[in-house]
């Protein structure tokens, strides 16, 4: 249909005979700067929220690993058989706070890394509980030359002098059954064997 005018209102009608689309004329433009502007807006919306990085969670970051968590499977204590007190003095549970303890996988590890010069320890399971099925030794590098562990059988386990980070030694299987009673710890320098006698 065609006013007076000249101008096509309405639907118009392609050479095929067919109905067109609706011809947007002003409102058409209108509308279209409308959305334009509403896209815009919704953008600087998304801008500003994301100006604090601390409260943008993308979903390929990884929450950092928590600190492994303290236990007390073993109690402590010097070779006359007393608790080691932990810093605020107490000699329960929580006296091992000098030689912490935590699970890595099926093996109990004992942090040693506040030994240093020379010292030792004397370890016992709690009452009631077992022997863990594997034990290691966290220790640092130079802080001491050897570490020697008396159970069914003794070891001694040599410290490497080089690296800056904590190193773990691990006890192979027969150095403690379930039967034993305790676990001699100690630790000082490498000693040097004495040189053998001529005949």
């Amino acid at each position: 249909m065609v006013d007076w005018s000249g101008r096509s209102c309405g639907r118009s009608r392609d050479r095929s005979g067919g109905h067109g689309v609706l011809s947007s004329g002003r409102g058409g433009r209108r509308g279209g700067a409308k959305v334009v502007h509403s896209g815009a807006l919704m953008l600087v919306t998304l801008l500003a929220g994301c100006s604090h990085p601390s409260g943008v969670h993308w979903p390929w970051r990884h929450k950092p690993t928590p600190p492994p968590q303290e236990v007390h499977e073993l109690i402590v204590m010097t070779e006359g058989g007393a608790a080691i007190a932990s810093a605020t003095g107490s000699a329960n549970a929580s006296a091992n706070a000098s030689f912490p303890q935590y699970w890595r996988r099926n093996t109990l590890l004992v942090d040693l890394r506040g030994a240093s010069g020379s010292g030792s320890i004397v370890l016992k399971p709690r009452e009631g509980t077992q022997w863990p099925v594997r034990l290691a030794f966290r220790v640092m590098p130079g802080a001491i030359g050897e570490l020697e562990v008396r159970a069914e059988q003794r070891t001694v386990l040599p410290v490497t002098t080089e690296g800056s980070k904590p190193i773990v030694l691990e006890l192979t299987p027969g150095i403690y059954t379930a039967k034993t009673a305790q676990i001699t710890v100690s630790w000082g320098a490498i000693r040097t064997p004495a040189p053998a006698s001529a005949p």
